[in-house]
This record gives C-alpha cells, sequence and structure tokens, in this order.
C-alpha cells in the first residue's frame, strides 16, 4: 500500500509553504470568492518594496513574504498583518557584495519561506539561509557557506519535516541536496547528484524544483526533481533510493504525490509530464514509468490533482489541459490564453489559474471544460497564491493583495 505523508497536520490557520499545507495547490475546505476586480472582493492591498516572485506564506495574523532590492544587494523579509494589510516587520537580514546574474524569469527572493512553530525559515540560495523568530523577526542562526553558482537565480523552495529542513541546490557548478536542524542550522547530510551533463551550458545544469516527502510501503522518501532528471533520497541519511533519467532541464514543477504515483515534469526544453511508480531502486527509467504526456505540458506552473484529474497550464499562450491522472488520457484541451508561472490552486470544485498579466481564470474542476469567470487584478502573478480560512492573497510584481466573497461574508 502506498501512502502519502507530510507529518504532522499544521494548524488550521496557517499556509506553511510554498503550494499549502501539503505542497499540492489544495484549499480544499474554502470558500473563496469567484469573482473580483480593482474594486470588488478586495479587502486590502498593500504595496511591497523591491522586487520578489516568492510566494506567501501566513500563520494567524501574520503573512509573510521574502524581497530584494533589483541589483539583489539587500535580502530581507515583510511580516504583513492580515486582518489588515499593515507591514508590522520590514527587516533587512543579509547583504550581498557581489550578487550573481540573473535574468528575465526570475528575481533576487523567489523561492518560498517555510512557517514551522513560530519560526519562518528563509532562503535566498546560496546569497543565505536564515531562521527567524516570527514575533520579533530576530534571526536566530544563518547559513551562507552552502555553495552554488545558480546561473539565473535561485528559485528552489524549502520544505521542513521531522526537524529537518530540506533544500535543493542545483546550479552551473554545484548540483546537491542538503538537511539542515532547524534547532541549530547545523548539516544533518549533504548528497551531490550524479549527474553527468556533457556540456559547460549553465542552463542544462540548474533546477528550481521544491522537493517533496512522501511515504511508500513504510519508508519515507525525499522526491526531488532537478535537470536530467528526479531522484528519491532517505530523508534521514541522503542515501538514494531510486533515480529516473530524461532529456527536459531547468525544471521548476513541484512534484506531486498521489494514486500511488509521482508526477514530475521534465523540464524546458522538452517540457513533459511524467508518472512515476516510486517503488522502485537504481536506475528505475525503463521499469517505472506508468504513463507520460508531452503536448502543451508546463516547465514552470505545477500541475494540480483533483480527484482523479490532473490540470495543467502550458507557461507560453495559455493552454489548459485536464489528463486523467490514472492513465494520462487526454480528458480536455483547450486555450485560455496568458503566460503562466504561477501555479494553479483548487478550492471549493473550482481551478484558479493566475497569469502573469494579472489575469485570473477560474475553471469548474470537472471532465468537461467550463470557464466560471475571469478576473483582472494587479499588474501580474509570478508568485503562487495563499490561501486561509475562506481568504485568497495574491502576491503580484508590486502588491499584496487579501480577497475576500464580501456577498457572503454579510449574509
Amino acid at each position: 500500500m502506498l501512502l502519502t505523508s507530510t507529518g504532522p497536520a499544521p494548524a488550521a490557520d496557517e499556509w506553511p509553504a510554498f503550494r499549502g499545507p501539503a505542497g499540492d495547490g489544495h484549499a480544499d475546505n474554502a470558500h473563496l470568492p469567484l469573482t473580483w476586480n480593482d474594486t470588488q472582493n478586495v479587502t486590502w492591498q498593500t504595496p511591497f518594496h523591491g522586487k520578489a516572485w516568492s510566494s506567501p506564506v501566513v500563520s494567524g495574523n501574520d503573512v509573510w513574504l521574502t524581497t530584494a532590492t533589483e541589483d539583489g544587494k539587500e535580502l530581507l523579509i515583510l511580516g504583513v498583518r492580515l486582518d489588515t494589510g499593515a507591514v508590522r516587520i520590514d527587516r533587512k537580514v543579509f547583504d550581498v557584495e557581489n550578487p550573481t546574474d540573473i535574468r528575465q524569469y526570475n528575481t533576487y527572493a523567489s523561492p518560498t519561506p517555510v512557517i514551522h512553530e513560530g519560526r519562518l525559515y528563509a532562503t535566498w540560495g546560496s546569497a543565505g539561509t536564515a531562521c527567524l523568530d516570527m514575533a520579533t523577526g530576530d534571526t536566530l542562526w544563518t547559513r551562507r557557506d552552502l555553495p552554488c553558482d545558480h546561473y539565473r537565480g535561485a528559485g528552489s523552495s524549502p520544505i521542513v519535516h521531522n526537524n529537518k529542513f530540506f533544500l535543493n541546490y542545483d546550479g552551473f557548478d554545484f548540483q546537491y541536496v542538503v538537511a539542515l536542524d532547524i534547532a541549530t542550522g547545523n548539516t544533518i547530510w549533504k548528497t551531490d547528484r550524479p549527474h553527468n551533463f556533457g556540456t559547460d551550458n549553465g542552463d542544462i545544469k540548474k533546477s528550481f524544483a521544491t522537493p517533496l516527502i512522501i511515504s511508500v510501503n513504510g519508508r519515507e522518501q525525499l522526491i526531488s526533481a532537478t535537470s536530467k532528471g528526479a531522484l528519491s533520497y532517505d530523508p534521514e541519511t541522503g542515501q538514494e533510493i531510486w533515480r529516473l533519467s530524461y532529456e527536459g532541464f531547468s525544471t521548476g514543477v513541484c512534484p506531486l504525490y498521489a494514486h500511488g504515483l509521482v508526477y514530475l515534469s521534465a523540464g524546458q526544453s522538452r517540457p513533459e509530464i511524467l508518472a512515476v511508480r516510486p517503488d522502485g531502486a537504481g536506475d528505475v527509467t525503463a521499469t517505472h514509468i506508468a504513463w507520460s504526456e508531452k503536448k502543451q505540458m508546463p516547465s514552470k506552473p505545477s500541475p494540480l490533482i483533483v480527484g482523479d484529474l490532473l490540470f495543467v497550464v502550458h507557461d507560453k499562450g495559455g493552454v489548459a489541459t485536464c489528463l486523467d491522472a490514472l492513465t494520462g488520457e487526454k480528458v480536455w484541451q483547450e486555450r485560455i490564453g496568458g503566460n503562466y508561472t504561477a501555479s494553479p490552486l483548487y478550492a471549493d470544485g473550482r481551478v484558479y489559474f493566475f497569469s502573469e498579466d494579472g489575469k485570473t481564470t477560474v475553471l469548474r474542476a470537472a471532465r468537461e471544460f467550463e470557464i466560471l469567470a475571469e478576473n483582472q487584478l494587479g499588474d501580474g502573478f509570478m508568485a503562487s497564491p495563499a490561501v486561509i480560512g475562506d481568504t485568497l492573497l495574491l502576491r503580484s510584481q508590486t502588491h499584496l493583495y487579501r480577497l475576500d466573497d464580501a456577498a457572503a461574508s454579510a449574509r
């Protein structure tokens, strides 16, 4: 029997990490607004300084964001009150003397932080990782000695599980996974990737994916996608369990686990969704791929699984696709328009897609294609959303928005 395992469930008033409590983009019990614009269902909007594509995380009445100056020389955290939108904490965490180069599709603050038991764990890749007290914003520990030339900037978000902080480092010079002690920041294990890329092209070597913890037949696995392949590790020791090779590179898609399958993206150049059985050992490329799909698959927005349906949207041109999650059979494929980096969200029987020009297309989560609403707000979404209760939090390129269904609140 295959079971998911994400550790103790977070409190109901938390959206603690990238894509939420389970890392799957689900807000199952939320009743979110269906429609909005600049004046409708926007409870507040708060501008923030700097340039950042990290997603918000929430605990209680605090919304947390990372940011950075556009030149990358200052890395900061922001704490915003959920009830009012007021900025409670605005604090510089690191100075960077010589920031690495980035290009169009990144910022100096793209990894999403993690909340765990009153602490905020934030990373800016090799430029610095910090553990902060959420009450005060004070720094409890830092690490700046984990090397990686991210070659276009960092993008992998961390996760916390069983008192360990896990992070992928996939750059031009180094590719590895590290587990840190959440109390001290000390390294518990560090495992190098086994790839021989056969090229000096840095774009072929880098990756931006966020890892995922699952449990297979009673054994936990850390699923970690990288460029040219994905690997499973023992989260206690860092020992490799299985590996899979593919042709794509620079993936930013977060793995998912459902129906006994791990869903992976092969990244840019040859975007492809792969469904993999995670009960193998060694190289499983030829033996454990249950199905794959290449047509109009994403390399940045992560998939969304609702029941036995898998929803994706292509980065360029906004072709949305619904696949049967068990077989890979195409259920429908339709163009909704726009370009996409943010990952979709599920709530209240709906799938929300957030485009880079600020349009949100809301579809029914069903085998029949049906657009329920199209909403325009702000200057574009690169960050993925957060949900707390029945509140939707959206980070545009310049503002953080709180959205609530005003009509429902009035009843």
